[in-house]
């Protein structure tokens, strides 16, 4: 059958509704970095005109001509190059859209997906498609779902009052000041140049989206929200992390085993938490400096930037500065912590840290009788108001930058104990740290907990356990934990627990 023919049909097939989260997915707002075959072409007309005409004229013509472009670039596109291109991206998600929204082309040419994925040196599990969509994006194709015609309206009629943000952008008149979202896919179609126009002024990206739910606060509750939905719930479900789907990030785990009775069980344990929580995990025994840097290097590369967070698991001996690496060499704690978050491939998502050693030799010591031959290291251990807003500052959208952001924001670092003191073991079963981190976030997979809930659970459980010095001395002491974070929103954990033998056997 002739091409032409069979693109004809493949979009006469398609609903409006998924014609417009097509084209929304494929025109990904946050453009991989570095990258060749991108002239860096301001991409306004791409991402807005077609959305603008669409709205405008109620009619999918532009948006079908898009998507026959795209088909007609990829049927011509050779995958022999060696460097990694701007199609290349473009293909991959052009494939997860179509995958996801159940609408993959009969014709579309899976070799050339699978050789792409081959440039990315993609392993088994990251081939899974759901790896290739942007949580970001998903989330706010969900807003969308949960307002109304009349609520994406009354969005756009307060963004068309914001004068400074929308003087000469040809695209705004271009839809007028009234508009009717009722047609079928218009509403997909207006939210989204809304969310496209936001993100290219430089108002909103996948942290920062104040400025989107303002507009979304302006709306009236009772004609604007789908049944069962709120404006806050809308609101609130932009103020968490976007880690939607599989998986849910990358997991480094490195561990010293070398005089650490128990770092066996550690890695097991750690393993096996990630993948219940869906990531996709990496484990290196015995790490030195020259190792870390090596995973640095690693994670600098292009497939990194698909995963939505990324969690390490460090685990060795260590004093209050420093961690203990396998060939007896130290490296400074804070060089680790600062080394990582600075990865562009992350910028923007969240990133955990577990660092789990001691950080001096002081122990909360329990003197007493009572406490004697009591602890959990010996062996049978077992696993506003209006009124006050109008007293505040007003500050104005001129006043207010989400470009440049400081390396360290969106990380959040666990420490297994406090500065100066012991991180206490168990003579077979490793960290107790480890032990009950691995035993509470298991609990919590699809409650709807945020890690920093859980973590004040095992603050909480880990002071109340009793520990034993394995010196001939035998002081019993508790032990604490805290976390330092950077966090701007919060990290919830996913809703399904993903067991071993569905990693491997994701769709694809």
């Amino acid at each position: 059958m002739d091409e032409v023919i069979q693109v004809t049909q493949w979009l006469s097939s398609i609903t409006p509704r998924k014609k417009a989260k097509l084209f929304f997915f494929t025109t990904h707002a946050d453009a991989p970095s570095p990258m060749v075959g991108s002239n860096d072409v301001d991409t306004h007309e791409e991402t807005q005109l077609p959305l603008a005409t669409t709205v405008a004229l109620h009619n999918f013509e532009n948006i079908d001509e898009f998507l026959k472009k795209k088909l007609n670039t990829f049927s011509c596109y050779n995958v022999i190059e060696n460097e990694i291109t701007k199609t290349n991206y473009e293909y991959l998600r052009f494939y997860s859209a179509c995958k996801y929204l159940d609408v993959v082309p009969p014709f579309l040419d899976l070799e050339k997906i699978s050789a792409i994925q081959n440039k990315f040196e993609m392993t088994d599990e990251e081939r899974d498609y759901r790896l290739l969509l942007d949580s970001a994006d998903l989330v706010l194709e969900k807003v969308c779902d949960s307002l109304k015609p009349a609520g994406v309206s009354q969005m756009w009629t307060a963004l068309r009052k914001d004068r400074n943000l929308i003087r000469g952008v040809k695209t705004i008149d271009i839809i007028g000041f009234f508009v009717d979202p009722n047609p079928t896919g218009i509403k997909e179609c207006l939210f989204f140049f809304i969310v496209r126009f936001l993100q290219k002024a430089d108002k909103i990206n996948r942290v920062n989206t104040n400025r989107l739910e303002r507009l979304i606060a302006q709306c009236d509750e009772s004609s604007s929200c789908e049944e069962g939905k709120t404006i806050d719930f809308i609101i609130d479900s932009l103020r968490f992390y976007p880690t939607e789907l599989y998986p849910f990030g990358f997991c480094l785990i490195m561990c010293v085993i070398e005089g650490r009775d128990g770092a066996m069980q550690e890695i097991e344990k750690t393993m096996e938490i990630s993948r219940h929580l869906g990531m996709i995990t990496h484990t290196e025994k015995n790490p030195t400096k020259e190792t870390i840097e090596l995973v640095k290097k690693e994670l600098m590369e292009p497939k990194y930037q698909f995963y939505s967070s990324f969690t390490c698991w460090f685990m060795s001996h260590g004093d209050s500065n420093s961690m203990v690496l396998a060939d007896g060499e130290t490296i400074e704690r804070e060089w680790f912590l600062t080394s990582f978050p600075d990865i562009s491939t992350f910028q923007l998502k969240p990133k955990v840290f577990f660092m789990v050693s001691c950080r001096g030799a002081n122990k909360f010591s329990l003197k007493g009788d009572e406490f004697e031959g009591q602890s959990a290291t010996c062996d049978y251990y077992d696993i506003g108001s209006a009124l006050i807003r109008n007293r505040m500052l007003d500050i104005t959208d001129s006043v207010r930058d989400i470009s440049y952001v400081q390396p360290m924001m969106d990380t959040l670092v666990a420490y297994s104990t406090i500065l100066d003191h012991l991180s206490g073991r168990a003579n077979t079963h490793g960290s107790i740290y480890v032990d009950r981190a691995c035993v509470l976030l298991s609990e919590n997979i699809s409650r709807g907990r945020s890690l920093t809930e859980i973590l004040e659970h095992l603050s909480q459980d880990l002071h109340e356990i009793l520990q034993e010095t394995m010196d001939e001395d035998r002081i019993v002491y508790k032990q604490a934990c805290h976390y330092d974070s950077f966090f701007r929103k919060t990290l919830k954990l996913p809703y399904t627990r993903h067991p071993k033998e569905d990693v491997h056997s994701a769709p694809q």
